[in-house]
Parts: C-alpha cells; sequence; structure tokens
C-alpha cells in the first residue's frame, strides 16, 4: 500500500515539474492590440505663415487752411464717410479774403470796360484822322492789360474760395477714425498740424514674409503665389482657421538681409472686427489637392534615424514597416509611402507590440477629417505645412 501511494506522489511531482518546464520554455502569450487600415483621403497642404493685419487705406488728416479749430463734428473711433465734415475752422479770415479779392475782381473789370470804350473812341476818331495810329495802339495796349487783370482778379477769386472751403475739414476716404488730436479753440497750421487718422476696414490687408525656399517651390509647381490663390486665417484666439482671404500681392524682390520675400492678401471685414496691426495665423496652399493615407500621429514609431509604423499579418504576427511623412492634420499624419491602403496599422496598444511577435488585433477605424483642423496649441510655433481634406473617406 505504501508502494503505490509513493509511486501516485512522484507521478503527480513529475507531471508538475514538466508542466513548470513548458510555462518557462514557451512563447508568451499574445497581447490584444487595436489595428486599422489607413484612412484614404483627397486633402489639400497648407502652408503656416505668421504676420499682421494692416490697413489698405490709412491717411493723417491735416488741415489746408491755417486758423483758430472751432469745431468737432465726429466721436472718436466713430465710423466715418467719405466726404463727411469733420472739424470746422473760423472762416471769417478767408471770408474776408474773399471778399477783397471780389473787389479786385470787380475794378478790373470797371478798367477793361474803360480801356474798351477808349479804344473803340480811338478807332473812331482814327478813322476820320483825328486821332493818330500811335494813340489806338496805345488803347488796345491797355486793352489787354485790363484782360489781364480781369483773369487775375478771377484767379484770386478762385483761390480765395478753395481756402473758405478748405475751413471745412472733410473725411478724405470712408474708414474708422481716431481720436482727435486737437481740440476746439486750438489753432492749426495749414498742411502741418495733425487733426485725427482715418484707416479703412473693409476690406483689410493680411501681411506676411515667406522664405525663399517656399517661393522657389511654388514657382516650380506654378500654384500658391499667383493672384487669387486662397488662404485661411485665424486670430491668436481662435481655434480654427474659419477666416478665408485671397493673395492680391508678391512683392519684386526678395530680401538680401533676410532670404524672404513680403507677400499680401486681401481679407473680406465687413463688420470691422479685423483692427489693422492684429496678428494672425494663416494657410496657404501649398499644393493641389492628391489623395493621401493618413494614420493617428500617435502610431508613428521613431527607430534611430527612421519612422516606422507597425502592422500585423494574417496570423497576428508584427512587422515594422519604414515610412516617409507627410504633413500633420489635427491627430491624423499624412504617409507618402511605405505602407499600402490594406495594411494593418497598429493604432493603439503600440507598448505591448513587439517585430516578429504575435498579438491579437482588434479590429478598429482611423477617425474622419474634418474640413476646418484644429489649430496648433498655444505657444507652440506653428508646423510648417498642415494639410485639409477636400472629398470624403474612402
Amino acid at each position: 500500500m505504501k508502494t503505490k501511494i509513493f509511486a501516485a506522489a512522484l507521478s503527480l511531482a513529475l507531471a508538475a515539474c514538466s508542466n513548470t518546464g513548458e510555462s518557462a520554455g514557451g512563447p508568451p502569450p499574445a497581447m490584444p492590440v487595436t489595428v486599422a487600415t489607413p484612412l484614404v483621403q483627397e486633402v489639400v497642404d497648407w502652408d503656416d505663415y505668421v504676420g499682421r493685419f494692416e490697413a489698405i487705406q490709412s491717411v493723417e488728416v491735416r488741415p489746408r487752411a491755417t486758423g483758430y479749430l472751432q469745431a468737432v463734428h465726429f466721436r472718436d473711433g466713430q465710423y466715418v464717410q467719405k466726404g463727411q465734415t469733420l472739424f470746422t475752422i473760423d472762416a471769417r479770415p478767408s471770408q474776408a479774403a474773399l471778399e477783397g479779392a471780389r473787389a479786385q475782381l470787380a475794378r478790373a473789370e470797371a478798367t477793361l470796360a474803360n480801356a474798351r470804350t477808349e479804344l473803340a473812341r480811338s478807332e473812331t476818331l482814327a478813322a476820320s484822322r483825328a486821332a493818330s495810329q500811335e494813340e489806338v495802339e496805345a488803347r488796345r495796349a491797355a486793352v489787354r492789360a485790363g484782360q489781364a487783370d480781369v483773369a487775375a482778379g478771377r484767379a484770386a477769386v478762385r483761390a480765395a474760395q478753395l481756402n473758405v472751403g478748405f475751413t471745412r475739414v472733410v473725411a478724405p476716404i470712408s474708414g474708422r477714425v481716431g481720436e482727435r488730436l486737437v481740440d476746439a479753440g486750438n489753432s492749426v497750421a495749414a498742411d502741418q498740424t495733425i487733426l485725427t487718422t482715418i484707416v479703412s476696414t473693409q476690406p483689410i490687408h493680411f501681411a506676411f514674409e515667406g522664405s525663399e525656399a517656399l517661393l522657389l517651390k511654388y514657382q516650380r509647381q506654378n500654384q500658391g503665389t499667383g493672384a487669387g490663390t486662397e488662404v485661411r486665417l485665424r486670430l491668436s484666439d481662435e481655434a480654427t482657421y474659419s477666416r478665408s482671404g485671397r493673395l492680391d500681392f508678391v512683392n519684386n524682390a526678395v530680401s538680401t538681409g533676410s532670404g524672404t520675400i513680403r507677400l499680401r492678401a486681401i481679407v473680406p471685414n465687413p463688420d470691422g472686427f479685423l483692427k489693422p496691426g492684429m496678428f494672425g495665423h494663416m494657410r496657404l496652399a501649398g499644393s493641389a489637392p492628391y489623395r493621401a493615407m493618413l494614420v493617428p500621429d500617435t502610431a508613428i514609431v521613431t527607430d534611430a534615424a527612421r519612422k516606422v509604423v507597425y502592422v500585423t499579418a494574417k496570423d497576428g504576427t508584427v512587422a515594422a514597416k519604414p515610412v516617409v511623412l507627410g504633413p500633420l492634420m489635427g491627430n491624423l499624419r499624412v504617409i507618402r509611402s511605405g505602407i499600402a491602403p490594406a495594411d494593418r496599422v497598429i493604432i493603439s496598444g503600440l507598448q505591448r507590440a513587439q517585430p516578429g511577435q504575435k498579438v491579437q488585433p482588434k479590429l478598429g477605424k482611423v477617425p474622419p477629417l474634418s474640413d476646418t483642423p484644429p489649430a496648433q496649441s498655444e505657444g507652440l510655433a506653428p508646423p510648417p505645412s498642415s494639410a485639409t481634406p477636400v472629398g470624403k473617406a474612402k
């Protein structure tokens, strides 16, 4: 009996040792991961810039007449129309000068009328040989002098009328007026004293600097720097590039100091919300629409100097594929080359996957793109390029 019990115990011990050996030397269990095929969609690459908004027109309002400022006819910051009266200068000195010019004109006209009468009398006497030809010539010279005096008098009247009109300072353009710099009662000098400023607000310009390398790229592609090229903009506190505009100017030379070139876009501003001097972020189309594959940026693995993604075979074996990256679109990265549309890319659980080992793949899906990608986080430099979708995802 004791022999049978000992034999049974020995068998159990040998079986336990056998199980332990298998567990120590066998393959590890397959770990779960999430896989998905790349998102295939038409996108457009956008190059990112930072710039300032500028007024299309900016005017320093100065008086054309010298005198005492009599009244101000606007509120600081008001929107004014072209031709609207802004200031009134005391017109009494200019009006008195106008009356004097008119009196001088009347005297010149009376002198001319008398000279013409004398000329007619001299010509009649000369016909009957009662006056000499020299006297007739003298009378004709007097008429010509009188005509010149009348012309000068009329010019003086027009100049005086202009001076009277200049006592009413009007807005030379339509736009937003600044604060008044001179109050009523102060003396102002013609063409010297700055009374206020006016800037146009609709539409508005967005000016920025582009590198020579990007300029060369656009020129070789024959796109991106022509008049009418679409741009998208956002302000510093906005999350999406919801504003649009058109490129309307490219400078004619590259700066030798900075190696950049000045470009400018025109942006609608019907509500006047955009103000000159504001900073903004802009995206300029850097490519024609093209079909691209996208995967989550978190699925990209850095392997020394190269970028790879992990894909799974039908039996769950993990393989690393080197890829060429494109621009970032939100949380998705464009893959230029390296994978196929049917590849199953590991998008979650990368820390549990190793090339050559098997995993338990669970089918997932790459989220679709939106038409308005989110802006970069504040405090970070904008990326050199990004992309936006054109068509529907496949």
